[in-house]
């Protein structure tokens, strides 16, 4: 070996050496704010959950039942998972000692917390990220420059293997939604109520009826179940929901629940949801206002339920009103509705993940800023793979008024099969159209993107 070579060699190796020595002086902090009650899992222990999203391959994340947001760490090696129906955001500090990793259902936890850290001038809402549904993010606490999540799916339904049989698909779908409530129902204290925010819609209507099939299935009262339909005043929604229940002689069920268009505040919604986009905004405030009326009405209850997540699972969106949709994309990309374009692609945003993942925080924030446990069936995995498993393009052949008819079917037919009830099928409203004239909505929540964004923008100012 010459000199040249020599000298190298003892160059890099006390490179090698000085690296170590700093990386034995790094102290990496991890800080879990998430809330630990708020899992509902139900076939393992939460420290057999986090071992396995820890020790195992990241598909077997999907043997983990229920709803959770969990977080793992061996080393400098941090791992976190959520369901569907949970919020998971994080925002890496750096620190002079090593980095810190802040976990936590909101984005306003991750700041106060840095706030009292004094490192709340490294923070802006928009460098915090969301664990994005169905995906195991991996981190490596390195710290300087900043670590590069990976990204790994851990649900992956398969598209299109049922029959294009109505009866067998409805019978499939509405069978996996009383499993769900089953377990649900099982999972939670015997004498406690149950509410249904109910509009009398499909979704809304199917979680109702598979609700009161179930609870009587189990040899449960179904007088614990009441159907809460918010009424601001002339909205269509309280009149579909009597129409509905009347046809079936459920009317004794349904309560509803009043309140005044003044108390709509869309500063409020922002503040709660964390989001601007106007949909999930009107939607969420229609959403504080029904869970702020139930909470007046009774203090102690404790358990809603509602039909979030159907629309997504049968593709019942108006595609003409998105630009961006073709009814081929929407029939074509595994869960766009659920994930939005995916993880990895443009248009997914870092900050608030894509489709439900980003916008289910329209029903779990308000429940959960008024001290409800809400459930979302039809946001569980298995409800998902049976949609996923519909062939929509040999049923629709492109047809986009054909997709639109698809979803009163399969449920109404899935309904009559499993429960042995006759569902009244109405045409789509969203919520926010329902509890008061959908005029009279757009002139106390205007639809102002921009607007919307600078005012969340400004918590932060």
């Amino acid at each position: 070996m010459d000199a040249t070579h020599a000298a190298h060699r003892v160059d890099c190796g006390f490179e090698v050496n000085r690296v170590a020595d700093a990386l034995a002086q790094y102290v990496e902090r991890v800080v879990d704010l998430t809330d630990p009650e708020g899992n509902q899992i139900y076939n393992m222990s939460l420290d057999d959950a986090r071992r396995v999203l820890l020790e195992q391959p990241a598909e077997a994340v999907q043997g983990i039942e229920g709803s959770f947001a969990l977080l793992a760490r061996t080393g400098k090696t941090v791992r976190m998972a959520r369901s569907l129906d949970r919020p998971m955001r994080y925002f890496l500090a750096k620190r002079s000692e090593g980095p810190a990793l802040v976990v936590a259902p909101r984005i306003d936890a991750i700041y106060d917390w840095l706030k009292s850290e004094g490192l709340d001038s490294q923070f802006h809402p928009s460098y915090t990220r969301m664990v994005p549904a169905h995906h195991v993010v991996e981190l490596q606490l390195i710290g300087c420059p900043d670590p590069d999540p990976v990204y790994t799916r851990f649900f992956n339904p398969q598209m299109g293997t049922l029959p294009a049989e109505l009866n067998v698909i409805g019978k499939a779908y509405i069978s996996a939604l009383a499993e769900e409530v089953s377990r649900w129902l099982r999972s939670i204290p015997g004498q406690e109520p149950i509410g249904v925010c109910f509009s009398g819609g499909i979704d809304s209507g199917s979680v109702f009826l598979v609700t009161y099939y179930v609870l009587r299935k189990l040899g449960m009262n179904p007088a614990r179940l009441k159907a809460f339909t918010l009424d601001l005043g002339k909205g269509p929604d309280l009149d579909q929901a009597v129409a509905f229940l009347d046809r079936l002689g459920l009317s004794l069920f349904l309560e509803p629940i009043a309140a005044s268009p003044s108390t709509l505040d869309v500063t409020e919604t922002i503040r709660v949801t964390e989001d601007y986009k106007p949909l999930d905004i009107q939607s969420a405030t229609m959403a504080l206002a029904l869970c702020r009326s139930i909470r007046e009405r009774y203090p102690e209850w404790h358990y809603l339920i509602d039909g979030d997540g159907g629309d997504e699972n049968l593709k019942d969106y108006p595609i003409e009103e998105n630009p961006e949709l073709t009814i081929r994309s929407v029939i074509n990309n595994p869960m766009l509705y659920q994930e939005g374009w995916g993880v990895g692609k443009i248009k997914h945003s870092l900050t608030y993940s894509g489709g439900l993942s980003r916008s289910y925080t329209r029903t779990y924030a308000p429940a959960h800023h008024f001290g409800f446990r809400g459930f979302s069936p039809y946001t569980r995995p298995a409800i998902i793979a049976v949609a996923e498993a519909i062939p929509f393009i040999e049923i629709t052949k492109y047809d986009v008024a054909r997709l639109y008819e698809l979803k009163g079917e399969i449920v109404s037919r899935g309904v009559a099969a499993v429960t042995g009830l006759q569902m009244p099928v109405f045409p789509k409203r969203r919520f926010q159209h329902g509890a008061l004239p959908a005029q009279a909505m757009r002139s106390r929540l205007p639809y102002r993107e921009v607007e919307y964004r600078n005012q969340f923008l400004s918590l932060y100012q």
